[in-house]
């Protein structure tokens, strides 16, 4: 059964480059789908149009897609909004989904892209079914759309910590590296773990060792920016992804700039010193009267394009450098390709 047999009247614009959304555009051959080529085009065509739907590009947009979208649903109240986001636009697309006043939202749901076709197909065939499913099933089962998020989210996230997975965490540096090529931007990667660990966890148990990583967690994001990637790749091993905010200006960017050869941002690194300083503050009840300041960490930040071109060489330049750290006596942030190493010799 084709897609547009399956959810017969659906009406679907989809706004900007299609593309740079979907990585097999030219299966998009469905009678019922139309392209616009931006937001101005669009509004037109809304204005003369009933869709049910309405997908928008949003890396095609312009910084002010908040008005653009207020303008759409004035016109069709009654139409779905998806963003198609790249990852490094999901915190922007998580924000525009929350916002609106007097439960009024101006963006219903987003989707990361590239996708496949058949994967958005899929993601408009489970909202019809829901919506067929609500005038039955919401009293009973007003939960069946939080779940399919749920399962979402599940896919990208790190069940333990919250954070994102090694999963999410490779392919969203993949193309930030590629924006980064693009508009000669910097990257940097910090890769650390907690000192000891194996330690607490044989000592203290599985159940100490998980609230261990869990409160790290939490602490790291706090330390970090909005648009910093904070993830989990396994064990006790964290990375955490600085990247440029495509929103600062590129003057202010380079005032943070260390004059070093490892051209690290100065904020990175503050960053980085202030979780140091911020988990030894922390008190974890679980290891005993002493549980407060024992915890420390070893790392190692590694930049884009000085220390590797790609993911791979990022995430080898900046494992050296920790365990070079930990040689050294743990506790330690090295820089690689920095002639002073150690974070804390630099203001």
């Amino acid at each position: 059964m084709s897609f547009t047999s399956e959810i017969n009247s659906e009406q679907i614009l989809l706004i900007g480059n299609i593309k740079k959304a979907f990585s097999d555009a030219e299966a998009i051959m469905e009678p019922n789908f139309q392209v616009s080529p931006n937001m101005l085009d669009a509004i037109d065509t809304v204005a003369n149009g009933n869709f049910t739907t309405i997908a928008i590009v949003m890396s095609e947009m312009s910084s002010r897609l908040d008005l653009a979208l207020k303008a759409l649903k004035d016109i069709t109240s009654n139409s779905k909004i998806i963003l198609l986001a790249q990852m490094r636009e999901e915190t922007a697309a998580m924000r525009l989904v929350q916002s609106g006043t007097n439960g009024s939202k101006i963006a219903d749901d987003y989707l990361i892209c590239p996708l496949g076709t058949s994967r958005f197909y899929e993601s408009l065939t489970q909202s019809k079914a829901i919506e067929l499913t609500k005038p039955t099933q919401a009293a009973t089962d007003p939960k069946v759309e939080m779940k399919i998020k749920e399962l979402e989210k599940l896919a990208t996230t790190d069940e333990l910590t919250g954070l994102k997975n090694r999963r999410y965490i490779w392919e969203f540096a993949k193309q930030i590296i590629k924006l980064a090529k693009k508009e000669k931007g910097k990257v940097t990667l910090l890769m650390f773990d907690i000192d000891n660990f194996k330690h607490y966890n044989d000592v203290y148990g599985h159940a100490a060792g998980d609230d261990i990583l869990k409160q790290a967690a939490v602490l790291i994001r706090k330390c970090c920016r909005p648009h910093d990637v904070v993830g989990r790749i396994g064990g006790d091993e964290f990375v955490v992804l600085f990247w440029d905010d495509p929103k600062s200006k590129l003057g202010d960017l380079e005032k943070e700039r260390r004059s070093t050869a490892a051209e690290h941002p100065k904020e990175t690194i503050f960053i980085t010193k202030r979780f140091m300083s911020e988990l030894q503050k922390t008190e974890f009840p679980m290891l005993g009267a002493e549980g407060k300041g024992v915890l420390t960490i070893s790392g190692g930040l590694s930049s884009f394009p000085h220390d590797g071109l790609t993911m791979q060489q990022l995430i080898e330049q900046a494992d050296k450098a920790l365990l070079d750290a930990k040689r050294s006596g743990k506790s330690i942030i090295y820089l690689v390709g920095s002639p002073e190493n150690n974070i804390e010799n630099i203001d």
